[in-house]
């Protein structure tokens, strides 16, 4: 039933605002804020997100032109973009860092039981690692160091396969490499990491597969190694043309990676290439290495709704507390959506329900409706058969 409330406000429902207020008493967020509290400064940025706003100055003309509408929509009090911009780099960002935290370690448990594509290992934690890299002004942002002497910020990412939904970031400057992701997130029995080639650092693959974890990922075209056992175990109909068990013999890489590993080959009719796959696990079909790769695409689907549905490729400002903010408070809005998703039951995609509620945000129409195709006027719609000309 439409209750006659924003879409917006109705979002807001589903933050923990009691989880909230801990992340800003902890870092005493609230402390001389005259009003303007950091939950009023994640409204605003929140509202930027789902709406793709392309900077502060665009969020607060949207609210200011809503002046009226604001207390409806659950904000206390109205500012200007200098006022937000200077919440941003003067508030710390490790509230919205533990907020995003806390988000993950309540939404990621509505998706364990989500299947994958192709896929069917029940007894292992499916992950996939991967990072985007956001360009920026060295100039503007000093701080944020990339190559060849441009500015960059890098998210690195650790997602789950079941439902997308991220299970760790680290958010540096653009020089630290990929690989140094593998030195510091957690590593869990049963765990399993799909990766591409930036991360073949044989001391962190071999501390993995100690700790009882496994990895499959792409092999270097320059890495030596012999092989050991040619396993005959698999159906070439599959397009898996190889399944052999090597060592690699490399000065270094057989130092740093002492134990044997699986070297699977797989032909891929679609683009035409052969790949080469490196695993430490010996109890999956080789198949299941291919499909696992496959999936890693649910990453990059990721990375994409991050800087298409919501607002990360354009920068809301030059501080790293405020670059900080301002990714952090993009993770919590996209795991806001799949929270949503999941409470509601809807039949759309994360990405799907982004934009759904991107161009619905001042609309008064019930959420339950717009996400779950309840509403009749909506179904009515489209079942109306359109007229033909002949």
């Amino acid at each position: 039933m439409n209750t006659g409330r924003y879409i917006f406000s109705q979002v807001t429902d589903f933050i923990p605002r009691y989880e909230f207020d801990k992340c800003v008493a902890r870092y005493f967020g609230d402390f001389h804020t005259r009003g303007f509290s950091c939950y009023n400064q994640f409204l605003y940025l929140l509202f930027g997100q789902l709406t793709a706003c392309q900077s502060m100055r665009d969020v607060c003309l949207c609210l200011e032109a809503h002046r009226n509408s604001l207390y409806h929509l659950g904000i206390s009090v109205s500012v200007d973009s200098t006022s937000l911009t200077r919440a941003n780099d003067k508030r710390d960002c490790r509230i919205y860092e533990d907020f995003g935290r806390h988000l993950i370690n309540m939404v990621r448990p509505m998706y364990a039981s989500e299947p994958v594509p192709d896929v069917n290992l029940p007894d292992y934690e499916l992950l996939a690692l991967d990072s985007t890299t956001i360009s920026c002004s060295i100039k503007l942002l000093a701080w944020a160091l990339g190559k060849y002497s441009r500015g960059a910020v890098k998210m690195h990412t650790l997602m789950s396969l079941r439902g997308s939904i991220p299970v760790d970031i680290h958010i540096t400057h653009g020089k630290w490499h990929d690989s140094n992701m593998l030195d510091v997130m957690d590593i869990n029995p049963n765990d399993l990491f799909v990766m591409d080639k930036a991360y073949v650092d044989f001391e962190a693959l071999y501390r993995i597969h100690k700790a009882g974890a496994f990895f499959v990922t792409r092999a270097k075209d320059n890495m030596k190694y012999e092989v050991l056992e040619t396993l005959e175990s698999f159906d070439p109909v599959t397009g898996v043309r190889g399944d052999y068990n090597i060592r690699v013999t490399g000065n270094k890489s057989k130092r740093l990676y002492p134990e044997p590993m699986r070297m699977v080959v797989y032909y891929d009719t679609e683009n035409d290439r052969e790949l080469t796959f490196i695993t430490n696990n010996t109890e999956i079909a080789a198949i299941d290495v291919a499909n696992l790769y496959r999936n890693r695409w649910q990453i990059e689907v990721f990375f994409k709704c991050m800087k298409q549905n919501l607002t990360i490729k354009r920068l809301w400002g030059h501080s790293q507390n405020a670059v900080m903010t301002q990714l952090w408070t993009s993770i919590c809005a996209y795991l806001l959506i799949a929270l949503i998703k999941a409470q509601l039951k809807s039949p759309y995609t994360i990405t799907e329900e982004a934009t759904l509620l991107s161009v619905s945000a001042l609309e008064k129409i019930s959420i339950h409706e717009l996400l779950t195709r309840q509403n009749p006027a909506l179904i009515q719609s489209q079942n109306v058969k359109e007229l033909t000309l002949f």
